[in-house]
């Protein structure tokens, strides 16, 4: 399971829309140039999170979006499902028929991690973005080390 461009553009959109409307209402052509993402796929993500009550449009001269909601209350999760990204790390989608029509092996492993997924990114709110508060975890360290031995140890057998 990764976060595609969708969801990653949508989360970058919105900070960037969050951090900037107190100057008044951000126009995408603004975004798109600041942030190097299509004007024409902003759009497309705009209609959803418009359609999600995240944002609204304002019309005419002057015009561009709005956050509907404080920032304190939009989560990374609001956006990454408003835009309809799948947040699923199983590969039957929840209905369990992932292996012949049965259910797999993994299938609670996978279903467990989706939860703690979701419960991460609706933690983290567009303000906590914004302000940059949002800092890399420790348990990061022990990950890439964890890589790195592995990678070590699979060029030890190699060469063996």
């Amino acid at each position: 399971m990764r976060l595609t461009t969708k969801g990653r553009f949508a989360v970058t959109a919105m900070i960037d829309l969050a951090a900037r409307q107190d100057d008044g209402p951000v126009t995408l052509a603004g975004i798109a140039e600041r942030q190097k993402i299509s004007l024409s796929y902003l759009e497309q993500l705009f209609g959803k999170l418009r359609r999600h009550d995240l944002v609204s449009s304002v019309r005419g001269p002057g015009g561009g979006y709005r956050l509907v909601r404080g920032m304190d209350d939009i989560t990374v999760a609001d956006i990454i499902i408003a835009v309809d990204e799948p947040l699923d790390a199983t590969q039957c989608g929840g209905k369990q028929n992932c292996h012949d029509a049965q259910r797999c092996m993994t299938h609670d492993l996978w279903s467990n991690l989706n939860k703690r997924m979701y419960a991460y990114l609706d933690s983290v709110t567009l303000r906590a973005l914004v302000e940059r508060q949002i800092k890399p975890d420790a348990d990061m360290a022990v990950l890439k080390n964890i890589r790195r031995r592995a990678t070590l140890r699979a060029r030890e057998i190699a060469a063996a």
